[in-house]
């Protein structure tokens, strides 16, 4: 595993908790403001409610209800990393139970989407990079 989790890095950085292995331990990282306590995707400096600068790092949660969504029905630009050939999927504001959304891709039946549908965290290997590194992110799917 040690050797695994060296040559994975996370799809950005700050955004995952480390090690990448096991991917089931893994989890989004957030910051908290010590003064306002408004919570942020990832890991933050300052505050983007109160400017305040006491920020916390944070675990968040790996479950979360979907607030709203779109269906994809096209291939996006750039670089999609995506199946090919390309397969409509779910994208959707996530809400999780520390009082933030985070928009992500949703592993489920596009035909079974819907709002307030409940939600868990699934980090997975999402390609290998030019430097031959496992590139880790994240999605959630529908909870059992």
């Amino acid at each position: 595993m040690e050797n695994r989790d060296k040559n994975a890095i996370p799809v950005r950085e700050d955004l995952l908790t480390r090690p990448l292995y096991p991917l089931e331990e893994v989890r989004l990282v957030g910051s908290r403001c010590g003064d306002c306590n408004e919570v942020m995707l990832g890991k933050t400096l300052s505050c983007s409610n109160c400017a305040g600068e006491n920020m916390t790092e944070i675990p968040l949660s790996k479950t979360g209800k979907l607030w709203t969504y779109t269906i994809i029905r096209h291939r996006p630009p750039g670089q999609y990393r995506g199946p090919d050939p390309f397969v409509p999927f779910a994208e959707g504001l996530v809400e999780l139970p520390d009082g933030i959304r985070v928009l992500s891709v949703l592993d489920c039946d596009i035909e079974k989407v819907k709002i307030g549908m409940d939600l868990e965290l699934l980090v997975h290997e999402l390609y290998t990079n030019g430097q031959g590194q496992t590139v880790v992110a994240f999605k959630f799917k529908a909870a059992e």
